[in-house]
């Protein structure tokens, strides 16, 4: 290998550490909010199964490549692809690449904080009893009177933040991995107990059929569409943390095995998320395409409704909060070694002033949805260009050029060296899907999400 073998920033400890830390990267409020409320908007069953291919031949190869450049260059996604451009004998601007990703996850934390933070506070709420009894109109007071008041959301916004930058700043081992190694496994547990009484006491078995039962006639091409994305986006591509967190995984641990199993739990927490929420869904007799409503309107009038609400409310927004904790440290990392490799700030100085920088930006997010909800910019708040600008531009240009350099730029031998796979039909197979199929599936990606197909 013509690279370091170890980051200066430091390496997991084993396979089962950095598994841990991608997928709680990968899981966040994507599996827990987005995708239960997308796939009731999408008809079920025909969506999830479109949804698992896509994974397979867009997500994994995707993920692979990542993750196989951050090995390789063992420094910040910046720093990493001015490397491996060097290596490659290819332009220097492939520079921009890390840029464009330590950005994106950066501006992605300042929101994903202010999000996060409703399920911080959904937590006190769930615990008080605040929705018993409650009707529609009342959760829907309760939830905009949240959002409304941008000191409490400034509030919950700076906890979360406090958090996250509390983990970063005790370093790979002992931050990412013993917080990863403890809220994983518990995040895996009160779902798996969420899914338990949804068993016991929601209307399971159509669930079940609502999920795994497909029905192509419900199927758009538009549903089609939003599986792509949301398979895409769902493992965290494309923003630095997966590359940042492979900079720090052992040279001997195969990258093949590693995201398999990363994808894999990604998609069973998914998939558990929705058969959690949909047994109890319908047993209320609620809708189960509510939208981006679905965790924080129409639940808590179910937990407001059924026996043992309280409980299960505030365990499901515990364990929502540690999904995207989990998350959150992902998306500040890059930027948090990148300050350690280009300033003379120590990791506790470089997270605390990352955070700080973020904490201040999420402020814009915070006003958005009370006092700056008027404001606009292009026909959108602050927090809608964000959004925009990162989800809809900065990933999927950031997962295209991931797949045009891993493909077309770096040597066969390189890419072979740290794949450590055999030149045969395995390797052929990834890199036919990484050449042509899924650059194309990020474009067509691309051009849906800017409103051009």
């Amino acid at each position: 290998m013509a690279t370091q073998t170890t980051s200066i920033h430091g390496e997991w400890s084993g396979k089962l550490a950095f598994i841990l830390a991608a997928t709680g990267s990968a899981v966040g409020l994507g599996n827990i909010w987005k995708f239960p409320y997308i796939t009731g908007e999408n008809g079920g069953g025909a969506f999830v199964l479109v949804y698992l291919l896509c994974i397979a031949l867009i997500g994994i190869p995707i993920m692979m490549a990542e993750i196989l450049l951050g090995r390789r260059g063992r420094q910040s996604p910046m720093n990493t692809m001015a490397l491996l451009a060097r290596e490659a004998g290819g332009s220097p601007a492939w520079k921009l690449l890390g840029v464009m990703g330590v950005i994106a996850g950066f501006l992605i934390l300042s929101f994903y904080s202010v999000i996060a933070g409703w399920a911080l506070a959904y937590i006190e709420r769930a615990a008080t009893g605040a929705f018993t009894g409650l009707d529609k109109t009342g959760v829907e007071q309760l939830f905009s009177g949240l959002v409304g008041d941008w000191e409490k959301l400034l509030g919950w916004h700076t906890l979360f933040m406090a958090l996250t930058v509390v983990v970063v700043a005790r370093g790979v081992r002992k931050g990412l991995e013993r917080a990863v190694s403890i809220l994983m496994p518990l995040l895996f547990v009160i779902l798996v107990l969420l899914v338990g009484y949804a068993i016991a006491q929601g209307d399971f078995s159509r669930a079940v059929d609502f999920m795994f039962k497909p029905d192509f006639s419900k199927l758009s091409g538009e549903a089609i569409l939003i599986a792509m994305g949301h398979s895409f986006f769902t493992l965290s591509l494309g923003m630095g943390a997966i590359m940042i967190y492979g900079s720090y995984l052992p040279s001997h641990v195969s990258i093949g095995q590693v995201t398999l199993v990363v994808a894999i739990a990604d998609t069973v927490v998914a998939l558990l998320a929705g058969l959690a929420i949909f047994p109890i869904v319908f047993a209320q007799g609620l809708e189960a395409g509510a939208g981006p409503g679905l965790i924080f309107q129409t639940l808590p009038l179910a937990f407001g409704q059924m026996p043992g609400g309280v409980v299960i409310g505030t365990l499901f927004f515990i364990m929502l909060t540690f999904a995207a904790w989990s998350s959150a440290i992902s998306l500040i990392e890059p930027a948090v070694t990148w300050m350690v490799e280009r300033t003379p700030l120590e990791r506790t100085s470089a997270a605390f002033a990352a955070g700080f920088i973020a904490w201040l930006l999420g402020i814009g997010t915070v006003l958005s949805f009370n006092e700056w909800s008027d404001v606009t910019w292009l026909g959108r708040t602050f927090f809608d260009n964000l959004d925009f600008l990162t989800t809809n531009i900065l990933l999927p240009l950031g997962g295209l050029l991931i797949c045009i350099f891993t493909a077309w730029v770096m040597r066969r031998k390189d890419v072979l060296d740290e794949l450590e796979l055999p030149d045969g039909a395995l390797f052929e197979l990834w890199h036919f899907l990484i050449r042509f199929f899924a650059p194309a599936a990020v474009v067509v990606i691309f051009l849906n999400s800017m409103g051009l197909i």
